[in-house]
């Protein structure tokens, strides 16, 4: 594999969103590893064990594309605009080599779309036009796609509907097709309203063996391929711990909680060993609650003999720290966004003292702030996963133990 990767488009100054795009890849995982070993110095270290850094491929390994439409309803442009006042900063990014070939594929006919079905870009200076964003997921697991138009109104809802059988029978990888609906003159990239224009409704995508739900307004993960091996490393890991009762906080569609129960599912299957394993996952989100439903239904996990299952759409400090729990889970999983956990949930966490908290974060330095509230546990297994090339950004699981005290 190639330790460098060239791009015309930052050779040229046109686009910067990699900055450590002219860093050998070795380095920037060397580099990713030293801020995290900064950020984790101040604590106890000594029963860690480090895991090797996962590294990603460095080039065609997103699974989304959100661009910004721009340019003429005859020639548009997607991509990026530097300078959001300046419409001559615009910057068609189709041929961006994190894009894996199968979607650059698609953008030429999108853009066909666009002049047929007369979806005149939004021009923010002007304050005019119809189209915003294109938002654009594939599934690694059967090469499906959703397509998502961003609109400022349901004006062009008629002239879409009269070309969308044509483009589906262009680009039959379409299985999911949207409108959201954005009026505001704002930095935001979707609004509330979501318009089906396909029956299907979810983008079906499968990490080891796990089927997990893509829809609208639903986080998920970029880079599928570390994003597998991120799960796979969290079962690995709780599959032959002492648990019978999980939560998992910030759940998302329920990548964690589904492969951790997976995984201690399969390690009970003897006759003797049949006791009843129990998830509780919380997300604020209820789209993503819908799919982490609908995941473990088609994985039996509701079974009541072997496994029950329960999402709730709430906040996750919320949940743990605002109601009276029937029984003390042995794990806690939290996944939360850049901010971590916060002080307040933390505190209970450390008070309500489970036996082990498998910690994922996008941030390492929200994340040592929060492992420095949770006193009374020990980490005892670290391992960097390198979700973003060519940025300063990763991911890092932890698994924390809670202190054995005299």
């Amino acid at each position: 594999m190639p330790d460098l990767l060239a791009c015309s488009y930052y050779q040229q100054q046109q686009c910067r969103s990699c900055q450590w795009l002219e860093v050998k890849y070795a380095e920037q995982l060397a580099r990713k590893q030293r801020h995290l070993r900064q950020q984790l110095s101040a604590l106890d270290l000594s029963a860690a064990d480090w895991f090797p850094p996962f590294a990603s491929a460095i080039s065609g390994f997103r699974n989304k594309a959100k661009m910004v439409v721009s340019g003429s309803v005859e020639r548009p442009l997607l991509g990026i605009v530097n300078e959001p006042d300046d419409p001559q900063s615009a910057v068609d990014l189709c041929g961006c080599p994190l894009y894996p070939q199968t979607m650059q594929t698609v953008f030429p006919q999108l853009k066909d779309f666009i002049a047929r079905a007369g979806l005149v870009p939004y021009n923010v200076q002007k304050r005019k036009g119809e189209l915003k964003y294109i938002l654009l997921t594939e599934s690694r697991y059967n090469g499906k796609f959703m397509l998502r138009f961003v609109l400022r109104s349901e004006n062009k809802l008629a002239l879409i509907r009269r070309e969308l059988a044509g483009l589906l029978q262009r680009l039959p990888q379409l299985a999911v097709v949207s409108l959201n609906i954005q009026p505001q003159h704002a930095a935001i990239l979707e609004g509330e309203q979501e318009i089906f224009l396909t029956e299907q409704q979810v983008l079906e995508e499968r990490f080891n063996g796990i089927p997990l739900f893509i829809r609208p307004q639903g986080f998920f993960q970029t880079n599928p391929q570390v994003a597998a091996a991120l799960y796979r490393q969290a079962q690995s890991w709780v599959q032959d711990l002492p648990i019978v009762d999980l939560w998992d906080l910030f759940c998302g569609v329920g990548g964690f909680g589904l492969h951790c129960l997976s995984a201690l599912k399969a390690t009970r299957q003897t006759a003797e060993n049949r006791t009843l394993l129990q998830l509780t996952g919380i997300e604020i989100s209820p789209s993503a609650i819908a799919s982490a439903k609908l995941s473990a239904e088609y994985l039996g996990l509701n079974d009541q003999r072997q496994s029950a299952v329960e999402f709730r759409s709430l906040d996750s400090a919320t949940f743990a720290t605002g109601e009276a729990q029937p029984q003390k889970p042995q794990l806690v999983i939290v996944n939360p966004p850049r901010r971590g956990i916060g002080k307040p949930l933390a505190g209970f966490l450390n008070d309500f003292a489970p036996q082990f908290i498998l910690y994922s974060s996008c941030n390492a330095v929200s994340m040592a702030k929060d492992l420095a509230i949770l006193k009374d546990y020990q980490i005892s297994k670290i391992r960097l996963f390198d979700m973003f090339p060519h940025t300063d950004h990763y991911e890092v699981l932890l698994l924390l133990q809670r202190r054995v005290t005299a």
